[in-house]
Order: C-alpha cells, then sequence, then structure tokens
C-alpha cells in the first residue's frame, strides 16, 4: 500500500515529497531542533542529501516512510488540499520509516518511529498526538510486528513522547562516535511498541484523536 494522507484531532500528515524540501531545510536549519541528533544546523546541501536518503528509505517497505505534519485548524477529516495548493502551517516531520542503523536486523516488518518540530511547537502534545497516528498506522494498516524509538538517554523530551504513546523501555546502548555530543557518555536508549501491546491498549482505551 502507498503511504497514506493520515488526519488527527489538530494534524494533516502528509507523505513527504520533493515539493516539501524547503520546509526540511527550515526545520533542519535550527540547532535547537538537531541539538540531540547532530549539535548543530544543518546546511542546505546536507538537508538536500538528507531529503534523497529518506525518499530512498521510503521506497523500501510499502505504507512506511516520512510524513510532513501541518496544522488542521477546523481538524476536518477529508478536508485535504490538493497537492500543491497550501497544505496549512507547518508543523514538523513525523517518521515512520523501516528500522534502520548498524545495529538493526534488516526486518521490514520491524519500523522506527521519530519526530522533529519545529521549536514554536514544542510542549502542545503534537509529537504525542501524530506519534499515536502513525503507530495506529503502523499495526492496524500495515501490520507491523514491532516499532522502535531510540534517542539519547538525556533527551528527556523525547522519552516523554515514546512514554506518552505507550511505548515500553528496552535497553540503553553505548555507540562508538567520532565526535560525540554533550550526554553520549549515558548512552542511547530503545522503546519498543508491539503488535501484542498495541492491541491489548487498544481493546481497552479510548480514541486519543
Amino acid at each position: 500500500m502507498p503511504q497514506p494522507i493520515l488526519h488527527t484531532e489538530r494534524l494533516l500528515l502528509v507523505p513527504l515529497a520533493d515539493r516539501h524540501l524547503e520546509l526540511e531545510v527550515q526545520l533542519d536549519s535550527d540547532p535547537e531542533v538537531l541539538r540531540y541528533i547532530f549539535g548543530r544546523g544543518r546546511s542546505r546541501d546536507e538537508v538536500v542529501a538528507s531529503h534523497a536518503q529518506r525518499m530512498a528509505l521510503a521506497a523500501k517497505v510499502d505504507g512506511l516512510g516520512f510524513w510532513m505534519a501541518f496544522g488542521s485548524a477546523d481538524g476536518a477529516r477529508g478536508s485535504t488540499p490538493p497537492a500543491g495548493e497550501d497544505e496549512g502551517e507547518f508543523i514538523g516531520l513525523m517518521m515512520l520509516p523501516p528500522a534502520h542503523g548498524p545495529d538493526q536486523p534488516d526486518d521490514p516488518t520491524v519500523a522506527e518511529l521519530g519526530y522533529r518540530l519545529l521549536r514554536r511547537h514544542w510542549r502542545k502534545g503534537l509529537a504525542s498526538e501524530a506519534s499515536r497516528a502513525l503507530l495506529r498506522h503502523a499495526f492496524d494498516g500495515i501490520g507491523q510486528r514491532r516499532v522502535i524509538a531510540q534517542t539519547m538517554a538525556v533527551n528527556a523530551g523525547s522519552r516523554g513522547v515514546m512514554e506518552a504513546v505507550g511505548m515500553r523501555y528496552v535497553r540503553t546502548f553505548f555507540p562508538s562516535w567520532d565526535d560525540p555530543l554533550p550526554g553520549a557518555d549515558l548512552g542511547e536508549v530503545e522503546y519498543e511498541m508491539t503488535r501484542e501491546t498495541w492491541a491489548a491498549r487498544s481493546a481497552t482505551a479510548p480514541r486519543a484523536d
């Protein structure tokens, strides 16, 4: 299945496309947004290369990939503007590609959750709202076996989102870095949601968006 457009109460999640490149540049140029990822803002050339990598990764498993999040002021479902028209206020980049990285097996049934918001949209619950929609898509839409999320152990904000959506802490690990960021000595953490855990939560919890 192709990546669908997803809706939540406050957000419109549109599959990442080439027309979104300048918004990615805007997002990744803020060093605070990338504080726990690169420790600095990225140049336009770096974002162009990253965009190409994201598009290639999204093509590996049907239905997985990257979404650009826009504000949906009226919360109206089914009111998606045609491609190329104004999609609303840009919020950030939401990620659900196949799990990847040197310590991740090549398993198409495992996805990796991520989120990156413009600084002015922090602390509004939007990352959690989008993440719930992506988890629902992963398990109910695609039938993924497992979704993981990783961040620096010191990144309390990102860990709070993982916990808020019901992901479970799995491990702390210590990658080798040529130029480690402050706090890297405390390691990276991994959280997960399994299909079984999602099904159990869905059976007992009301919809959150």
